[in-house]
């Protein structure tokens, strides 16, 4: 049986420690953020079960209610709407409907995302939005939508129809001072909107598997340095 000696080269050396030191760095990095969105599912979890938050003129900090049941009073203006494109529910496309509430006692708004409505069978026809003109009281989930979207087209807000929702491009769009939140009505109202919110998507899972993925590399490059440099004594 032949005998094997591990003979390694300075410069494949360097490389495969290189290697190893950032595929388990990435690793690292995508395990940690799966736990940190872990912890932050059950802080939502936690939060679902308080009691909800009042929502006033008192400007609040998103760190203090994302994700929390709210309540606010106040009056919608439909002049400010938007309509968040390409929204499928039960194989249907059409559209979630984001407006402003202005908030009792003052000039404050929150956004408020009432729901979602069938697209027309032309692009150029908007749907109408019914809206109560009197003062309501609105209940729902405070979220803050995500800055990170693939967005294929320049053309992210054409008039009311905007490919993405975020409080930066609603904020330089439209002259109203806003609480940090967007809230997921959920109380009932009389306009023919469809409210059916599922869970928040945190990528949990995703995360995991390419913490997997990356250990994997770095094992495997650990094999195949071993392989490379292990050869018959002579």
């Amino acid at each position: 049986m032949p005998q094997l000696q591990f003979k390694p080269s300075l410069w494949p050396t360097l490389a495969a420690i290189a290697g190893v030191a950032a595929t388990a760095a990435l690793g690292n990095w995508q395990l940690g953020r799966g736990q940190d969105k872990a912890a932050l599912a059950q802080r939502i979890a936690v939060a679902n079960r308080d009691a909800q938050i009042e929502l006033s003129q008192t400007e609040a900090r998103a760190e203090d209610v994302a994700w929390h049941r709210v309540e606010v009073r106040g009056r919608f203006e439909p002049k400010y709407a938007v309509l968040i494109d390409n929204r499928i529910l039960h194989g249907v496309v059409g559209y979630q409907v984001v407006m402003p509430l202005r908030i009792a006692g003052g000039e404050r708004h929150v956004l408020v995302n009432r729901g979602w409505v069938a697209a027309s069978g032309s692009r150029d026809i908007l749907p109408q939005i019914k809206t109560p003109p009197q003062e309501v009281l609105i209940t729902g989930l405070a979220t803050v939508p995500s800055k990170r979207y693939l967005e294929l087209s320049k053309q992210v807000a054409e008039g009311k129809v905007w490919q993405n929702l975020t409080l930066e491009r609603y904020r330089a769009a439209m002259p109203l001072a806003l609480q940090p939140v967007v809230i997921q009505q959920e109380s009932e109202i009389d306009d023919g909107l469809k409210r059916e919110w599922s869970a928040p998507d945190l990528g949990i899972d995703k995360h995991y598997g390419y913490a997997f993925q990356w250990f994997a590399m770095a094992a495997a490059i650990v094999i195949i340095y071993l392989v490379c440099n292990v050869r018959k004594r002579t």
